[in-house]
């Protein structure tokens, strides 16, 4: 659909220029006016449909093409890992491997890295379920997924569809929407890039209070979390969607959830279980 297209083309990337050894890709112009997505498949992880919106995105740009998407590497029966893109810069025949990653993180300043005597923003950034991180990211795409891509096993792959591994470079395109502690405002992220708050996360304890008691409220579905909250859903008050999110805490799920105030502004937030 249009709208998660545009949701990914709005996300920004979660730093610019080279950071932590790992390139930025710079995403190009793509012509929406022309733009006619294909349908992609719901039952798809989120991960994967981002994968399916870059791919159509940067086959309608005038500036790339799409080599290959989703190479599996094998070494015998074991599956070592995926080559996520190769493109083909066409103004320079350069060939980039792109690791995509599309994430939401949660801003938690008590979060901290023991090792170090100074906090490291970069270490506060973490899943809404508190499962992946970005300092933990990081590190996989650097020290496995990039590596990957000039292993043995990978080299032949490449080689086998006329692609030499030592002339390809490697970038990320790194989107993210991160959400700060509901209050805090001032919060901050170091070197990453500002532009990329998107929301703010809370408890229960904290949204069940008179503050949010008059505006109204939609959880939207996984695929819908990339998109900006809109007029045409089902919203539903204070009181009724204590009852859906209840049911999401219970099950350890920390719901995104759309607010409508009575003013007509919205708002994304996480409410986050632990």
């Amino acid at each position: 659909m249009i709208s998660q297209s545009l949701g990914f083309l709005h996300t920004p990337p979660l730093w610019h220029g080279k950071q932590f050894d790992i390139q930025q890709f710079e995403f190009p112009n793509v012509d929406l006016k022309t733009f006619q997505p294909k349908v992609i498949a719901g039952n798809y992880r989120l991960g994967h449909q981002m994968e399916y919106v870059f791919k159509q995105l940067i086959e309608h740009s005038e500036a790339y093409d799409v080599i290959l998407h989703n190479l599996p590497i094998r070494q015998e029966k074991r599956t070592l890992g995926e080559i996520d893109f190769i493109l083909t810069d066409k103004s320079t025949d350069k060939l980039i491997h792109i690791e995509l990653t599309y994430k939401f993180y949660i801003i938690d300043p008590d979060l901290s890295n023991p090792e170090i005597i100074e906090p490291d923003p970069i270490h506060s950034l973490i899943g809404p379920n508190r499962r992946d991180s970005f300092f933990l990211k990081m590190g996989k795409t650097k020290n496995k997924q990039f590596p990957l891509l000039h292993s043995e096993e990978a080299a032949q792959a490449l080689h086998d569809i006329h692609i030499d591994h030592s002339e390809v470079e490697q970038q990320c395109c790194f989107k993210a929407q991160l959400y700060r502690p509901y209050g805090h405002e001032s919060v901050e992220i170091g070197t990453l890039n500002k532009e990329c708050f998107a929301g703010y996360w809370l408890r229960y304890d904290d949204f069940n209070k008179s503050e949010f008691a008059d505006a109204h409220y939609y959880i939207p579905t996984k695929s819908e979390w990339p998109i900006k909250p809109h007029k045409q859903v089902s919203w539903k008050t204070h009181h009724e969607i204590i009852k859906d999110i209840n049911l999401a805490l219970i099950s350890e799920r920390a719901p995104m959830v759309w607010l409508k105030s009575p003013k007509g502004g919205y708002e994304k937030l996480f409410v986050v279980w632990w």
